[in-house]
Order: C-alpha cells, then structure tokens, then sequence
C-alpha cells in the first residue's frame, strides 16, 4: 500500500536515518523478530534474512511463497509459509523442517520454553519437549491467532466466537475451557502479567477478557482493522494501530471497561500501521502508512521524536534488539533502516 502524497509534509533525513544503514531490496516486508542483538526478517518472495550490526545475510530459501508467519524459538526462529512448511531456522541459516502440510497453509507459528506450536486450518499442532509427533488440538472453526501466556502453561487459540483457553497441568495433560464474543477473532495475546487477554477482530475493533472473572468488553471507535497491537513496559498500556493516532487503552487497576484511551496524534492525516513497545519504558514505537515512524512516550504526548521520515509504504515490521541498542523498521515496499537508538557515545 502506497501513501497518499498529499497529506504529508516533506521532511529531511533524520538523525537516525543518516548514522544508520539503509537497505532498498523491493521486496514487501512481511514481519521481523528479534532474537539476541540479531533481527530475522520474513519477506513475500519467502526468503528470511538475518540483520546484525548493519548488515545482512544472504538471503535464506525458506519458503516457495510468501513467509506468513514468524517467532522466536531460543535462539532460533520458527517460521510458517504458504507452501505448508514449518520451519526452524538458526541464525547461520540452517534449515530443519519440523513438519510439511503440503497444499495446506501454516497459518501461526509460536513457542515457549521449549513447546513449539503452528496452526494450520483449524488444528494447533503443539510439539512438546523431546516429543517427536505433535498433541492436535482441533477446533470448531478456522484458527486466527495462538499465544502461549508467561510460563508456558496455558495457550490461547483464537477463531470465530471467541477464544478457547487451553490449561497444562503438571501431568502434562491439556484441558480447555472457552471465552465467547461472537464475531471473527484474529491475532490474541496475553498481557504481560497474564492478567487479561486479548484479541484482535475482523471488524475495526478489540476485545478483551479479565481472566480472573471473566469480565470482558470491545474496544471500539477505528477506523481501519487493528492489525498491530503490542501491550507497553509493565501492562500500563496496550498500543494500537487502526487510526490515525496510535490509540493507547489503558490496562492498570481494573483494565479500560469504562475508562477513554490516551490518544498520541502525529503530523499528516496518515494511519497508524505498526506499533512496538519500546523495552523497559512507557514509549511506543509507531509507524504509519506514509512509512514514517517516530518515538512516544505515552504520558507524555509531546515528548515525541521521528525516527525515520516518510518511505510512501506503510510500515509492516519494527523491531528491537534485545540491548536496545538498535531498531530495524521496514515497510511494504521492501526498504529497511537499521540504525542505533542512542548517540554514538552513548553506544
């Protein structure tokens, strides 16, 4: 997706954009992931690429069609295509396929302390340690989202109606139970205190649950899909893209029912496409569909700085190094910056 030209203004190269490196590769960004200080990048020919230090590796052959779905396994990262592969791939570019699915598409990929799961269809397919052949957890309907909470014990599953809570108990034996609101339910996440959950829908809104009493209710009011959402440093805040402000719910005390969102608005009449949670603070990183991104704090609305000025592609990926020394942004037309965060003698 392209900008609309007239809506924004022209701007120089920032400070970030001229101490770092930029990589023009035409090729749509489709997600990123940080393992260590190195960022893995899936594109929509199917090839990764391994980014550290400013520079790239050889393009990886991973996938014959587009890279759907990406996660960090260790200090590998696990990914899923539309040729039915799911994959595990290191940082040298090593290649072991876990499972193929043939014609059938690997919609979801995650992990967590040493549980592997993808979805294809409506089956979640969970490896557990030193387990050769999955566990099948089957579902009523096509499956939008999987997320594993904080210790691994319970995984989330995400489909039309809701959200099926899967429970691990210390026998290993997995029981589920079901949190309803009708509708089509996308990408789910857990809080990072694994109080709430939350879903993104094929309407223009959220919802979420409190799962120690099941209280749950929409987040509404966009105007385009949230497609991005990221909860920020302690669970304060939940970062969401969908509008022309990044739309920031907040999530202490008792979560949002019956509270207004922080609203941080930036120059033009741009969407928000991508939000990231910069680590240990109460910012966000906030791309739009002008492919520029910039540097909030939530609090503290104009306490804002750009990081990077306008591409015309909508921002598709960003992502942190786990120093936090440096940011990878990159957006649908296939340009990457990668560029340290702070002063160079601050490095």
């Amino acid at each position: 997706m392209k900008a609309d030209l007239n809506n924004f203004p022209q701007l120089n190269k920032t400070k970030f954009e001229n101490r770092g490196k930029e990589f023009r590769l035409g090729i749509p960004i489709i997600n990123a992931v940080t393992v260590g200080n190195s960022i893995a990048v899936g594109f929509g020919d199917g090839t990764v690429r391994i980014f550290s230090s400013g520079k790239s590796s050889e393009p990886i052959k991973a996938h014959k069609g587009i890279v759907l779905c990406m996660a960090k396994d260790g200090d590998h990262i696990l990914t899923g295509g539309d040729d039915g592969r799911f994959l595990r791939i290191s940082l040298d570019g090593n290649i072991n396929e876990i499972s193929n699915f043939g014609t059938r598409w690997v919609d979801h990929v995650t992990s967590k302390n040493g549980s592997v799961v993808c979805t294809s269809g409506n089956i979640v397919y969970l490896w557990m340690p030193n387990k050769k052949e999955p566990k099948l957890l089957e579902h009523d309907s096509t499956i939008g989202g999987v997320a594993f909470d904080s210790k691994g014990r319970k995984l989330a599953v995400s489909r039309y109606g809701g959200v099926t809570l899967w429970k691990k108990d210390y026998s290993n034996k997995w029981t589920s139970s079901d949190l309803i609101w009708k509708g089509s339910h996308n990408k789910v996440i857990f809080s990072p205190d694994d109080r709430y959950l939350v879903t993104s829908m094929q309407e223009n809104q959220l919802h979420f649950w409190r799962l120690k009493d099941k209280i749950d209710s929409a987040m509404s009011g966009y105007g385009a899909k949230v497609k991005s959402f990221a909860f920020v440093g302690d669970s304060k805040y939940l970062a969401t893209s969908g509008a022309n402000d990044a739309v920031c719910w907040p999530f202490d005390g008792d979560g949002p029912v019956g509270r207004e969102p922080i609203c941080l608005p930036y120059v033009g009449k741009q969407l928000v496409t991508f939000v990231e949670s910069f680590p240990n603070e109460n910012a966000i990183l906030t791309g739009l569909s002008d492919g520029s991104v910039y540097l909030s704090e939530i609090e503290k609305a104009n306490n804002t700085i750009i990081i990077r000025s306008f591409t015309e592609f909508e921002v598709s990926a960003i992502a942190v190094t786990d120093d936090c020394s440096h940011l990878l942004i990159g957006d649908m037309g296939g340009n990457i910056l990668w560029t340290s965060i702070w002063d160079e003698e601050k490095n």
